[in-house]
């Protein structure tokens, strides 16, 4: 096969840089965006989660687990009392019999920010 020599126009040029310009732009602004959505649902989560003392409400938290130019990562956990998440949210069984009923607040705060975190991503890809 031969070698073949490609020549790029000025304007190709051109649209090549705007479109790498866009798309960097464009990470970044999704990528500020998940930072803003973990952060409101860990603000969330403080205010709906249950509370006897208030150690399970004040430790939830967020992580950057991983972060490239194009990617990232958080993860949203409760770091006092991680071991009850389960059992707050969906019940649990008595020892002597009977239930304890969940108190749903981590599903509808996710649910929430995922549709806010879809729309604030379409008004940066726009």
């Amino acid at each position: 096969m031969a070698n073949r020599t490609i020549h790029f126009s000025q304007l190709e040029i051109e649209i090549v840089k705007a479109l790498s310009e866009y798309s960097e732009e464009v990470a970044e602004g999704v990528q500020k965006e998940v930072e803003d959505a973990a952060t409101e649902l860990v603000n969330t989560l403080k205010k709906t989660s249950p509370r006897e003392t208030g150690e399970y409400a004040r430790g939830w938290t967020q992580k950057t687990e991983y972060k490239s130019r194009d990617d990232i990562r958080i993860r949203v956990y409760n770091r006092t009392k991680p071991q009850i998440t389960h059992l707050l949210e969906n019940g649990h069984a008595k020892v002597n019999g009977g239930r304890v009923d969940g108190i749903p607040h981590i599903r509808p705060a996710e649910q929430n920010m995922v549709k806010k975190l879809g729309d604030a991503i379409k008004v940066v890809v726009k």
